[in-house]
């Protein structure tokens, strides 16, 4: 069982027990994340369907910078080079449960 959620420009399959690497999200004091944005749903019995109203809860595991990317700019013939670097933060999330239509579905322990 799993649901597709959008977060930060971009989609995600989570299932409950994931972590997931996210773009910098602010969560609440208490450390938890609500994704309200599900785009598909897929239950044990293999049916997907589009939910309405379905929730994604989870909670932070840590926070962090990626590795380093190096981006170089070169005009040929014209002497031009640029090097520049960037490393994109990101929060670690542990997906805890999926609320679709009432039920709710809980990591194992």
């Amino acid at each position: 069982m799993y649901a597709v959620i959008r977060t930060g420009g971009k989609q995600y399959r989570v299932a409950p027990g994931d972590v997931v690497k996210i773009e910098k999200a602010a969560a609440d004091e208490n450390g938890s994340l609500e994704f309200n944005e599900v785009l598909s749903f897929s239950s044990d019995s293999g049916s997907i369907a589009q939910p309405t109203g379905a929730k994604v809860l989870g909670t932070v595991v840590g926070e962090g910078r990626g590795d380093k990317v190096l981006v170089f700019h070169y005009k040929r013939k014209k002497q031009y080079k640029k090097l520049q670097g960037h490393r994109q933060s990101f929060t670690q999330v542990r997906i805890d449960s999926i609320q679709v239509g009432g039920k709710t579905y809980h990591a194992t322990k």
